[in-house]
């Protein structure tokens, strides 16, 4: 799957790889950070959520814009510093006051400008690499391969969110309790009823540090949200160590890539080879990739959930611990080390010696062997927190991606390979699957409205979002990457860092979107949620398949 490959695109991915670490460990514990620090409600915080990614996926239409014109690295580069300068002014800690939000706001609203400088343009820097025809035909297995790299940080990022908030909360003498941020505000504002007094009190008692389990009710609260909005802060500055390990590899091996670094308009000026298209076949085109973008709004609305509303069901609905084999999914090595082993295993078949395959069997093997040692070490219950479960869906991606890689090659192989639109149609069937398992898994619990800053009296193991998790990913598989490529392929040469731009904002839009479940989430049943994801998403199926004809005949030209 590696071979054949341009060595620019090993550069390219793992830029992103390091870029990606820092987004995903900042998004994990975001929308917990909004709420615990200002104890902002689900539907507020779904909104100031929402508008962040919709900014950070519309930007890339201004970068895309903005690099035609002057070129794509340089964008690129450009990206990467503002982006530095809002993860920096995100870890800056700050009281929950007028000047902590203007702050907070100040450094999203950055993110989201160097996002759209750097996003878009590094991947069509990829897809430029592909224009050479002795590369050409490996497109779509070569996004399959970045987008699997942009999941390698995204896997690690929960964990590394989660270890160092742990860490500083340790320091504090206090331990995560996925319900005290509710209650402590409650507290604070003077509304908490004697029920949640008492599950409040019943909590702090919990803490390691004597003194401070001994604290009155209001300066516990205090105490524990401001160390905990804090140890979120620590987190965040991840962000900015990941950038500057990004640059570095940016720079470091820029000569691999820096031919594809042209935009139409210098290759003209060069005299290179320009493909020309007619004013129909631009048209054409144009008006393809259109119905595509309208397609896809919908599924990155059901598909950003992860951050907000399943990050929720994962906090007041599902079980604080796992247990038997559910446990492996929740240590991040055990996850990487099986990551590895799905290559290895696959070069057992595709190495072209018996060194080389007998080298990838006992790899595959010793990976295994650690995996298991890892696990029979594990606690029985191991006690979760909510934002581990992000983790899954870049696991899955990384370990789905080969084998994903290795159907499409087989089918393409007969002539019988679907093309990147039928894929994206069928990736939107896959995704109401997904949501029909969390209403399976909502039906006869209490709705949102009635826990009252409290936790389900019966919650659902693990395994319903686990495997939510893993139907979404194969939805992804058929729809990102594929999207992606089928971008760079079809988008007219003059237009490629716009119509790249567009296809982030067809996701800005789904993002924003995504919050109608966080403004619903007190006013209708749980599974109500869930249902009308997973209609949406069968509508916008639907919708593709009708439109079919016409893409196929506008991309052929």
């Amino acid at each position: 799957m590696f071979k054949g490959q341009p060595k620019g695109l090993f550069a390219l991915a793992l830029a992103n790889t390091g870029e990606r670490f820092g987004y995903y460990t900042m998004l994990a514990i975001f929308m917990l950070f909004l709420q615990a620090k200002f104890g902002w409600s689900q539907a507020l915080s779904s909104q100031v959520y929402s508008i962040f990614l919709a900014l950070v996926y519309f930007m890339p239409v201004v970068g895309g814009i903005l690099a035609d014109k002057i070129g794509y690295g340089k964008c690129v580069v450009t990206g990467i510093c503002v982006m530095f300068a809002g993860y920096l002014a995100l870890a800056i800690p700050t009281g929950a006051n007028a000047l902590g939000i203007t702050l907070m706001l100040g450094a999203l609203l950055l993110i989201s400008v160097g996002t759209g400088l750097f996003k878009g343009n590094l991947q069509v820097l990829v897809g430029n690499l592909y224009d050479d025809p002795k590369y050409s035909a490996k497109r779509d297995s070569a996004f399959s391969l970045f987008y699997m790299a942009i999941n390698i940080g995204a896997m690690f990022a929960p964990s590394a969110a989660t270890a160092i908030t742990n860490s500083f909360l340790g320091k504090a003498g206090l331990i995560y309790k996925a319900a005290i941020p509710q209650l402590a505000h409650q507290t604070l504002e003077g509304v908490i009823t004697p029920e949640n007094a008492s599950r409040l009190a019943e909590l702090q008692a919990q803490m390691p540090d004597a003194a401070i389990a001994g604290m009155a009710p209001a300066d516990f609260s205090s105490y524990y949200i401001e160390h905990l909005a804090s140890a979120y802060n620590m987190g965040f500055a991840v962000a900015c160590i990941s950038l500057i390990v990004s640059i570095a590899i940016y720079f470091a091996c820029k000569n691999w890539f820096k031919h594809a670094d042209v935009t139409a308009k210098q290759a003209a000026k060069g005299n290179a080879p320009v493909v020309e298209l007619t004013p129909k076949q631009t048209k054409d085109r144009i008006t393809a990739l259109i119905m595509v973008f309208a397609v896809v709004i919908f599924f990155w609305m059901a598909f950003h959930q992860n951050g907000q509303s399943l990050t929720w069901f994962a906090r007041d609905y599902t079980l604080p611990f796992a247990t038997g084999a559910t446990r492996m999914g929740f240590n991040i090595w055990i996850l990487a080390l099986l990551a590895v082993s799905i290559y290895t295993l696959f070069g057992i078949f595709q190495s072209e010696s018996s060194k080389g395959r007998i080298t990838c069997g006992v790899v595959t093997a010793a990976l295994w062997g650690c995996a298991y040692w890892l696990f029979i070490g594990m606690p029985d219950p191991l006690n979760i927190e909510p934002q581990l479960f992000q983790q899954f869906n870049p696991f899955y991606v990384v370990f789905l991606t080969p084998i994903s890689m290795a159907i499409f090659s087989a089918l393409a192989n007969k002539g019988k390979e679907p093309s990147a639109p039928v894929k994206i149609g069928l990736g939107m069937f896959v995704a109401a699957l997904g949501y029909l398992i969390m209403v399976m898994g909502s039906l006869g619990q209490p709705s949102p409205a009635s826990l009252q800053g409290t936790v389900s009296p019966d919650p659902v193991v693990p395994m319903y979002l686990i495997t939510t998790y893993l139907v979404l990913t194969f939805a992804e598989l058929l729809l990102s990457p594929m999207g992606i490529s089928f971008v760079t392929k079809v988008a007219p040469p003059k237009y490629k860092g716009l119509m790249m731009g567009l296809w982030f904002a067809s996701t800005a839009i789904g993002n924003y979107l995504s919050s109608i479940p966080g403004l619903l989430w007190n006013n209708v049943p749980l599974w109500a949620n869930w249902a009308i994801l997973m209609a949406l998403c069968v509508i916008a199926g639907a919708i593709m398949f009708a439109m079919m004809k016409k893409i196929n005949e506008a991309t052929a030209s």
